[in-house]
């Protein structure tokens, strides 16, 4: 599985961007697909993750009501709708993809991972 990631800038704060991972490969239908943001001088934490034969989402409590994640059979994507972006969103964006088995927002059930793409929120 090879994830590219991209769709990132510099936006101000309540302005709203949205993240693309394109997804290749020929098993990444089994695949729990995630997004996770790291902060200057902080851990890889996670955003959200969508499962992607059956669509369950999980987000996490921060972005509940501002951000959605969604998949593109068609176009094997996995997009990151952001929403009334604030100054705390801004870090590197990571997508990754991991078996559905085994807890969504840990780090280490995810097995690919595509490069970041750097998110700038300002006040």
């Amino acid at each position: 599985v090879q994830l590219q990631a991209y769709g990132g800038g510099l936006v101000q704060a309540g302005a709203s961007l949205r993240l693309s991972c394109s997804v290749s490969g020929n098993t990444f239908s089994r695949y729990r697909m995630g997004w996770f943001r790291q902060a200057p001088g902080k851990e890889r934490a996670f955003v959200a993750a969508i499962r992607w034969s059956t669509g369950t989402v999980y987000l996490t409590d921060s972005v509940k009501g501002r951000f959605t994640i969604s998949r593109d059979n068609a176009e094997n994507t996995v997009t990151l709708q952001m929403n009334d972006l604030k100054p705390e969103d801004t870090a590197v964006y990571y997508c990754a993809a991991g078996n559905v088995i085994g807890t969504y927002y840990l780090t280490g059930n995810y097995v690919y991972w595509g490069q970041g793409t750097l998110v700038t929120v300002s006040s």
